[in-house]
């Protein structure tokens, strides 16, 4: 446990219905709970001092109950103003002693108050969902303080580069879950800036394959039905970027029987989505006959002010990407002549001055967060049983790894995948002496 536990969360006093949430997930949470045992009596995070920038849910909740068994000292914060479930945050910190500084809606100074105390822990791990701690460390060692966001450059400014330093030298390592955090810190280790090796969870098998396809693909599913209880039989589903969660989403909104269509740029995912059955067109033709638009890219301005133009009355659209850029919302509102927040919740509604209305659902955040609970604990499960375990062999071969981002091991995906599979009751078939001498020859031929 930490010795001190700060926090800064909404109140205290929801943590009797966060606890049961976080215990409630963790029913459905069996590799990562094999794993905290684990740690609980090895401790191999002990003396370590690690941050934390996640989606404050009860699956999170979980993962930072099994950091803690193995001995680390926490702090958890917010990666997203609409991510964080206030009774989890105030539970954390109540009943399991986590110093946590996470508000669902917090401003933009707000988050920022909250990297500062993420970075003033001084952690020798971080733990990133976007790569913006990672991120802030790397301005610092830059010395490119003017870059910060202002709350974060005030307190860099008040130390010395040698103070600056001594933070970033104490890093071992970092771990990076989110297809655009990891594209962010392979940015930075082309331009030759990244001071630390970062594990790529988000890369390992069983995170992409299942956390972004499942994952994704029912939470937000999900948080669309929550926010606007639409039904989605029948309407043409737009998926922008086919990508895993694309696919996830794509998939699972066909089997609520929408009539989905596509939009790509990459012309092998494109083709992979004419073959998986779905309609493929360019966003300028998908705009003007979609119902409803969902963006997975990752990459800013997916659907702009001239694909609203084209929208029908009553369009609806949303992100399920990591930041909130993939809407132009600066565009629509342009076009508006007034915009009504929360006309259900979670839902804005846009009036256009040709007097067509688009509803924009979760303020363009993530919708599968913003407007529901986020990925299922099951799924989770395997994200976060891979995640601690990255973190322990960071940690085991700390001064080992270069300053890239690296995979996670092979050895890590089997272990989880193996235990996921028994904990569903699920048995498979192993090589034979002789089948494992065949496939590593090259003797026998036709």
């Amino acid at each position: 446990m930490a010795a001190t536990i700060k926090q800064d969360v909404k109140d205290l006093g929801l943590a009797g219905a966060g606890k049961k949430r976080i215990l409630w997930a963790d029913t459905d949470m069996p590799v990562l709970a094999r794993v905290r045992e684990r740690f609980a009596k090895e401790k191999p995070l002990a003396g370590l001092r690690m941050s934390a920038c996640l989606h404050v849910t009860a699956e999170t909740a979980n993962l930072a109950r099994t950091l803690q068994a193995g001995g680390a000292d926490l702090v958890l914060i917010a990666s997203n103003p609409l991510s964080t479930q206030d009774d989890v945050a105030a539970s954390l910190v109540k009943d399991f002693g986590i110093s946590v500084y996470a508000i669902r809606e917090e401003d933009n100074d707000t988050y920022y108050k909250h990297i500062v105390a993420a970075l003033a822990h001084e952690p020798n791990v971080t733990m990133d969902d976007g790569a913006d701690l990672v991120s802030a460390l790397i301005f610092m060692a830059l010395g490119r303080l003017n870059e910060l966001h202002a709350q974060v450059k005030s307190w860099a400014e008040k130390m010395s580069p040698a103070e600056r330093l001594k933070i970033i030298n104490q890093i071992v390592g970092s771990m990076e879950e989110t297809t655009t955090g990891v594209n962010r810190l392979k940015a930075m280790e082309r331009d030759g800036v990244l001071q630390f090796p970062v594990i790529s969870v988000n890369d390992a098998l069983t995170k992409h394959l299942f956390d972004n396809r499942y994952g994704t693909g029912q939470s937000t599913v999900d948080g669309i039905i929550r926010a606007t209880n639409n039904l989605l039989a029948g309407r043409r589903f737009v998926v922008c970027g086919y990508g895993w969660c694309g696919k996830g989403v794509a998939s699972r909104a066909r089997g609520m029987g929408s009539q989905v269509i596509v939009t790509e740029v990459d012309p092998i995912r494109a083709l992979e989505a004419a073959m998986d059955g779905f309609q493929v067109c360019p966003m300028n033709e998908a705009a003007a006959i979609g119902d409803i638009f969902v963006t997975v890219t990752g990459n800013a301005h997916i659907i702009r002010t001239e694909h609203f133009q084209k929208m029908k009355d009553g369009a609806m659209i949303c992100n399920s990407g990591h930041f909130d850029v993939e809407l132009e919302l600066p565009g629509l509102k342009q076009l508006s002549q007034t915009v009504t927040p929360e006309v259900r919740t979670n839902v804005d509604e846009y009036l256009l001055k040709t007097g067509r209305r688009i509803y924009v659902l979760g303020q363009g955040r993530l919708v599968n967060l913003a407007a529901a609970e986020g990925h299922p604990p099951s799924v989770m499960d395997m994200s976060f049983a891979t995640q601690a375990l990255a973190t322990e062999f960071c940690i085991k071969n700390r001064g080992k790894l270069p300053n890239k981002v690296v995979n996670v091991p092979v050895e890590v995906e089997n272990f989880v995948a193996t235990h996921k599979l028994a904990s569903m009751g699920i048995s498979i078939d192993s090589l034979t002496e002789s089948q494992k001498k065949y496939m590593s020859g090259w003797e026998h031929g036709t």
